[in-house]
């Protein structure tokens, strides 16, 4: 397993990463990647750490790796894999989406059924298999890119046309791999990740079989570019006035992978229209992967709800009973949130009979999902408003502190009573930066859309919810009277 100086040395391996035209060198030491590398490293640490060790690795065979490589076989290895999802994402207060176990998550899920790969095609879920031990003995970070550009979602749009659609797809193959070319997002993380897992959550239509391929490819490869949005972390200004933006930007990006050949061992799916977004609901990959994503969530309001009450306690309101109403309500879904986990979890279940693997509740996971989905910004919104006008009565920037005869002025002026000016700025800046900056704007985005849009979650719930056991209820009442017994 890497410690977080060797996961740092890893990401000195060539990678091609862009932000704009500038083609970055080194992104463990540049500023606009540092620290968020930083925070990754210290999950690598931490998880090792002697308090955490027992917990969060496993052995097997000899061979030590991550808990949440773990593939479960009971609800005891799901409450193992749930606390070490928890502790890393309240390390980064759940800020970092695509942290080092969320893709593994997924990777365990499908691993559990190799079978099904195989009989797609002989030997592919042998390669499934042999890559889900390799990332688990090297400690992968793994990212996927299972998004195609938003422009090519109507593939007929490209039909006759000039242009020719810039969607990944195979463009050759041979006896050692294919060769593909073109355009996958959305890779969060993937600046500091080793591989890109690449494949499709979204349907691919008929005629599309070259766009299916599904495999792994390190994201040093020859071909392999990463281009950057903007990065935050690279616009703070201090840690003091954005703390959460200077620790845990992780950046989301778009690869382009142009002519890169992957060998036969990691390609998983090829050329079946039906199966490359099946392969996921078929298997405890989604659900497991997606109960990850409800734990960091958790984590990130646990957060949001603390700033809540903090702002409310040092404005001196949280004793007036319509503010400890909104606080009420706040702990109420933070609760209700939590019990959809432990529900997971309780009535974990078997997904392929005789397995010998099981995975979280799917309707109750699912059900959390739509929860997050649908909730964030509504409480955001309500914590702005707990928060007045506060962070805009503030100087510009902490540089105020700096200077003697500014700083007097500051603290006569600012200051509120059991409260300095310098505190009361560090808390609103915090909350700022939590739900007003550049950065919380992406994570409104993000956490609207890293899941699907809204009408998937529908469908998600819709699919996972016992319609004949619900409709046996009302056929059950309306069988139990009739005309003649009316009194």
């Amino acid at each position: 397993m890497l410690s977080g100086k060797e996961f740092l040395e890893t990401l000195r391996d060539g990678r091609r990463v862009y932000i704009g035209s500038e083609l970055v060198e080194d992104v463990t030491t540049h500023p606009a990647f540092r620290n968020a590398a930083s925070s990754f490293a210290m999950i690598h640490d931490r998880k090792q750490a002697p308090e955490n060790r027992d917990l969060m690795v496993c052995e097997e065979d000899g061979e030590e790796f991550s808990t949440y490589y773990l593939m479960p076989r009971s609800r005891e290895d799901l409450e193992r894999r749930y606390e070490t999802h928890r502790r890393i994402a309240s390390w980064s207060y759940g800020l970092l989406g695509r942290s080092p176990d969320n893709f593994p998550s997924y990777l365990s899920g499908l691993a559990t059924r190799p079978e099904l790969f195989n009989e797609l095609h002989a030997g592919f879920g042998d390669n499934l298999t042999a890559y889900y031990r390799r990332a688990r003995r090297d400690d992968l970070f793994i990212t996927h890119t299972v998004t195609n550009p938003q422009t090519t979602r109507r593939a007929e749009a490209f039909d006759g046309a000039a242009a020719t659609s810039p969607t990944l797809r195979v463009v050759a193959e041979d006896d050692r791999g294919v060769t593909v070319n073109g355009l996958k997002m959305i890779g969060t993380s993937a600046i500091f990740c080793h591989d890109a897992w690449v494949g499709n959550l979204q349907p691919v239509p008929a005629g599309h079989e070259d766009e299916t391929i599904t495999c792994a490819i390190p994201l040093n490869a020859e071909g392999v570019s990463i281009w950057s949005r903007k990065p935050y972390e690279k616009y703070a200004s201090s840690e003091f006035d954005m703390p959460l933006t200077w620790r845990y930007d992780e950046t989301d990006a778009a690869v382009l992978f142009e002519n890169v050949h992957v060998p036969w061992e990691n390609v998983f799916l090829h050329n079946n229209v039906e199966m490359t977004r099946a392969i996921y609901m078929m298997t405890p990959g989604h659900s497991l992967a997606n109960h990850q994503a409800n734990i960091r969530f958790l984590e990130k309001l646990k957060l949001t709800v603390a700033v809540a009450y903090t702002v409310c306690k040092a404005n001196r309101v949280d004793t007036i009973p319509a503010v400890q109403g909104i606080l009420g309500e706040l702990a109420a879904k933070l609760a209700a949130l939590e019990g959809l986990l432990m529900g997971q979890l309780h009535s974990c279940e078997e997904m392929v009979p005789g397995s010998g693997y099981v995975t979280v509740n799917r309707r109750f996971m699912y059900a959390a999902l739509h929860w997050c989905t649908n909730h964030h910004a509504e409480i955001c919104d309500t914590v702005r408003e707990l928060m007045g006008g506060g962070p805009i009565q503030m100087p510009a920037d902490s540089s105020v502190l700096a200077d003697p005869e500014l700083n007097e002025k500051f603290e006569t002026y600012w200051s509120t009573p059991g409260q300095t000016a310098k505190e009361r700025m560090k808390l609103l800046r915090l909350a700022w930066d939590l739900l007003n900056s550049e950065f919380a704007g992406r994570h409104a985005q993000y956490e609207k859309f890293y899941a699907g849009p809204g009408f998937v979650m529908d469908a998600y719930s819709f699919f996972n919810c016992p319609w004949e056991e619900l409709e046996g209820i009302v056929t059950g009442l309306l069988g139990s009277y009739d005309a003649e017994t009316a009194g």
